[in-house]
């Protein structure tokens, strides 16, 4: 026993794979040990298995730097009271298998509302994208309200890389936010809507590793788009709609708030302060 203690002693802490051969056949051969070769195989295989599990020190998509989850409302509270819905058949979600780049928007629609109105606006958002634009349902995937509520908007799923149809040529891989209201030059941006779309995009960029201060190279997919459809660019990662497509949205006042909604979304993923852009995070198509 005194030798076989002295064996385990020997192996323990060494990969399985580095035993002497003599001592593999004596450990599976010799009466009594038996037991004591499964345990080194066990523990030799627990070992490979958690070695490949964990990501390497260089690797370019790390969970270091998660944001939490914010608090997000579900569609069916706005669609509660659609009358629009009898008889609609919503059709599958398309699906993507992460979310690099986020896409900022203006509705374009009143500012005064009352922040507990907010579903009766996105509804009739909803009813113009289906209904005169034909849309098989809201292009955002999410909205936020000046009081910083955010709506979950396209279907899908909240925590999915939902397809959306809110950025012409770079729908793919993307999450598109809108802003409830018109941003033009002069407007005020409620801090609590900053707040809430720095907090939604920290939290969608995090599993892909994005630093949301970054940039990334985006393929375009059509033409209508502000690039022709293959002509790969670098847009931010936390970008305007006007970055992607000729348009003013989402207004001045909005786009001249994204610095600021970059900062806190990098320090809600904690990220040290930068005081250079970090380097192009990859390059990506659709």
């Amino acid at each position: 026993m005194r030798a076989i203690r002295q064996v385990a002693r020997r192996a323990r802490g060494r990969p399985l794979g580095r035993l002497p051969r003599p001592l593999l056949v004596t450990l599976v051969c010799l009466p009594g040990l038996a037991a004591l070769a499964l345990v080194l195989c066990a523990d030799g295989v627990e070992r490979a298995a958690t070695a490949r599990a964990l990501p390497s020190a260089g690797s370019r998509h790390t969970v270091a730097h998660l944001a939490p989850r914010p608090p997000v409302v579900p569609r069916s509270v706005w669609l509660a009271d659609l009358a629009d819905l009898a008889g609609r058949t919503q059709p599958p979600p398309r699906l993507d298998d992460r979310v690099v780049a986020v896409f900022v928007h203006h509705t374009d629609s009143p500012n005064a509302y009352d922040c507990a109105d907010a579903p009766r606006v996105i509804r009739h958002l909803y009813a113009g994208q289906t209904g005169a634009r034909g849309w098989d349902d809201i292009g955002y995937n999410f909205l936020v309200d000046r009081c910083g509520t955010i709506y979950e908007g396209r279907a899908g799923g909240i925590d999915r890389a939902v397809t959306g149809a809110h950025t012409q040529g770079f729908n793919h891989r993307t999450a598109g936010v809108a802003a409830l209201g018109t941003f033009t030059a002069g407007t005020h941006v409620p801090q609590p809507m900053l707040d809430a779309i720095a907090a939604l995009a920290a939290w969608k960029l995090g599993p892909a590793g994005i630093d949301p201060r970054s940039t990334v190279r985006l393929t375009s997919s059509s033409s209508r788009s502000r690039y022709d459809a293959g002509v790969t660019v670098s847009l931010p990662a936390l970008a305007g709609h006007n970055d992607g497509f000729e348009t003013t949205c989402p207004g001045a006042a909005l786009t001249a708030r994204l610095p600021e909604i970059r900062r806190t979304a990098a320090r809600l993923q904690g990220r040290a302060a930068a005081t250079t852009v970090p380097a192009f995070a990859e390059t990506l198509t659709p």
